[in-house]
């Protein structure tokens, strides 16, 4: 059975990740408000969180699409 410590190391581990996929990169959420991600939160009640610059608010990572090239 894995340990409290290594689910711990997991969950940094892939918030580091989602931090480092989702910052500078240019996204639109679903009610059509676009802008570049400027930060990444982990929410205890929701779940990653991320803030667009120039907007106030911080929005589930669910309700963002990426911009298609």
């Amino acid at each position: 059975m894995p340990s409290v410590k290594g689910h711990a190391s997991n969950i940094l581990n892939e918030y580091g990740a989602a931090q480092s996929e989702l910052i500078g990169k240019t996204v639109a959420l679903t009610d059509g408000m676009a802008g570049t991600v400027e930060n990444v939160w982990l929410d205890e009640l929701h779940g990653l969180r991320i803030s667009i610059k120039g907007h106030d608010g911080k929005w589930p990572v669910s309700t963002i699409k990426f911009r298609e090239n």
